[in-house]
């Protein structure tokens, strides 16, 4: 099901007092997640920007399951989805010492053509159509 995933690991200036990774932090791990394997599948940020094609964060649900502490690795994983107008991508992340399930979001994006909302993009249709292939 899921088509991509980033090992990382938390530093220490990543967590609060509490001592586990602040929950903004996650925010962060989710969209290098993102980058990484935009990067990997040949889709640059900037190459789209220099179009006029700018794919932005529309929503972002987060499900805080297992805090990440200090020096633990993870693994980040995603697959994308379409719906309507919006390019779904569900990620998660899991504590590799134990496997367990750290956070599970959901992150709606959008893209915008010469500042208008457009329906589609297909260098993201096909990531679409990678998922699809890899859940069936």
């Amino acid at each position: 099901m899921y088509i991509y995933e980033l090992e990382l690991k938390v530093r220490d200036y990543e967590c609060d007092i509490q001592g586990i990774v602040n929950n903004s932090v996650y925010q962060n791990y989710l969209e290098h997640t993102r980058h990484e394997f935009l990067e990997e599948n040949h889709i640059s940020f900037a190459e789209l920007h220099e179009k006029g094609i700018d794919a932005m964060v529309s929503s972002i649900e987060i499900a805080y399951k297992t805090p990440l502490k200090p020096g633990d690795n993870f693994i980040s994983k995603l697959y994308v989805t379409k719906e309507g107008v919006r390019y779904v991508f569900h990620q998660v992340i899991y504590r590799k010492s134990d496997n367990k399930l750290s956070i599970k979001a959901k992150v709606n994006a959008v893209v915008v053509i010469d500042g208008k909302l457009a329906t589609a993009l297909p260098e993201f249709d096909e990531l679409v159509a990678r998922s699809e292939v890899k859940s069936n």
